[in-house]
């Protein structure tokens, strides 16, 4: 089997490269290869590499630079999405992508299941969501896992800048009024192997899954786990534990509207493909030990 990863040097692509490898044969295209905002480039894309999966782990994540340039994440993550959904579909191919907990509202505080009805908040959202749906509309066979607050050694990520901010300052505010659970790129790309290889068995079902780690938590709480853990480790950081301020969401604006409520619902995903995740603690323990000793 020939596995063809988009966007491989990213955060969730770079671990793919790793959790696929069992699968098949992998293949990279490279940023010079697909220009995503081509759409004759990505047009190429099944020609080029004549893969029997494509992994689109790309996308335009930048969501508050996103409000000005609304052309430039739509392009990305939703019609050049289309187009490789299209191609999927016309060659028999499988379409593995990412989509975010963003397609959704943010009202209450149940986790959404994968049947609530999206209600976007900001461009990023809505460019993501149009992209979920040109993948249902085309008829290929896919896999779509929503995923929340992703992060890793590698790339820029929450984890990252508080392990900068806490090197640099010794005061600091963060917001505790959005919830969801961090989720580690290292279990996405695991869980996204197993459920391949159940789906190119025969055994389950295409269609939409949420892809989370278990639990929730503020973006203040995480800050407090991160601190915590760097500590233990050894790192030395101007910034205490009880010199972080927690704060609402309205005293810290920004161009995009953020969803309250990240809380996404694993049933699915638990039952489909028999998968058990940890907490998010865990990934975070990881990430940082990894950037604390490098």
């Amino acid at each position: 089997m020939r596995i063809l990863i988009v966007g491989g040097s990213g955060q969730v692509g770079w671990e793919l490269q790793r959790a696929l490898a069992p699968l098949g044969e992998i293949v990279v295209a490279s940023r010079t290869s697909l220009n995503l905002l081509d759409p004759i480039s990505v047009g190429h894309v099944w020609d080029d590499h004549r893969p029997d999966v494509l992994v689109n782990a790309a996308g335009y994540t930048a969501v508050d630079r996103a409000e000005a340039q609304p052309q430039e994440a739509d392009a990305i993550n939703h019609r050049a999405v289309d187009i490789l959904a299209r191609l999927a579909a016309r060659h028999g191919g499988w379409l593995v992508h990412f989509s975010s907990d963003y397609v959704y509202d943010g009202e209450g505080t149940a986790p959404f299941v994968e049947t609530d009805t999206p209600a976007p908040l900001n461009t990023y959202g809505r460019s993501k969501l149009a992209g979920d749906e040109a993948i249902r509309a085309s008829g290929c066979r896919h896999l779509i896992f929503r995923t929340s607050w992703v992060h890793a050694a590698r790339g820029q990520n929450f984890v990252r800048t508080i392990l900068r901010l806490a090197a640099e300052r010794t005061t600091l505010n963060v917001v505790d009024d959005q919830v969801g659970a961090p989720t580690s790129a290292e279990l996405i790309a695991d869980i996204t192997a197993h459920a391949l290889r159940q789906m190119i068995d025969g055994d389950a079902p295409d269609g939409v899954y949420h892809l989370a780690a278990a639990g929730a938590a503020s973006w203040y709480d995480v800050a407090l786990h991160i601190i915590a853990e760097a500590r233990r480790l050894g790192a030395s950081l101007a910034l205490e534990a009880d010199s972080i301020t927690p704060i609402p969401t309205r005293d810290y604006p920004t161009p995009a509207t953020r969803p309250l409520n990240s809380r996404l619902d694993m049933q699915m995903l638990r039952e489909t493909f028999g998968i058990t995740v940890p907490d998010w603690q865990h990934g975070i323990a990881r990430s940082v030990a990894e950037l604390v000793a490098a």
